[in-house]
């Protein structure tokens, strides 16, 4: 990992799916109220900062920040299932019992982590009801809230759950950093 750094998912999926609505007014403006520049298609590792600004940036300038968020977390976990889970995978995690299935794919979340995470600590903190947790979340760092805000997360987590694990599967946070809490804490569960 490099530090400092995340996964180019956290913008360019954002952008993605401004484009796709045909709103490249916003996505302009998201990027010039966060001073960061388009990433190429190819970009490798992002830097965390650049990643807040443009979440923070989007709920400063759209009403509808929450859905587009939520709309390119779902993308994200679509990218990640279309390109970096391999289909045999797949198809063993989706043939596992939910119980079996979930700790298999926590796992290899858990070793990956560092591309959502970055260098915030991912922690797995409970099997039944899984829970996860990442401290010192960047993307929502320096924000306050009286809410959750790992709108993106909630939305990557329950897409690849909910395709590998529990059809019916149910994502909460249910603290967030940026609620003045010690980590985001993502409650994953079958309904």
């Amino acid at each position: 990992m490099e530090a400092d750094r995340i996964g180019p998912n956290a913008i360019l999926q954002l952008v993605d799916v401004l484009e796709r609505r045909g709103d490249v007014g916003l996505l302009s403006a998201v990027l010039a109220e966060a001073g960061v520049s388009r990433p190429p298609r190819d970009a490798g590792m992002l830097p965390e900062s650049d990643c807040a600004a443009v979440h923070q940036a989007l709920r400063r300038v759209s009403s509808g920040a929450e859905a587009l968020l939520e709309e390119a977390g779902l993308a994200t976990g679509d990218y990640i299932l279309a390109h970096r889970i391999p289909k045999l995978a797949q198809g063993v995690l989706r043939l596992m019992p939910g119980f079996l299935a979930a700790p298999v794919l926590t796992k290899a979340i858990s070793q990956h982590s560092w591309t959502f995470a970055g260098t915030g600590e991912f922690r797995v903190e409970a099997s039944r009801p899984l829970v996860v947790s990442v401290a010192r979340n960047p993307l929502v760092a320096g924000r306050q809230a009286d809410r959750p805000q790992c709108i993106w997360h909630v939305a990557v987590f329950r897409r690849l759950y909910g395709r590998l694990v529990w059809p019916s599967v149910s994502v909460k946070e249910t603290t967030c950093c940026a609620c003045g809490d010690v980590a985001c804490r993502f409650e994953i569960s079958a309904w």
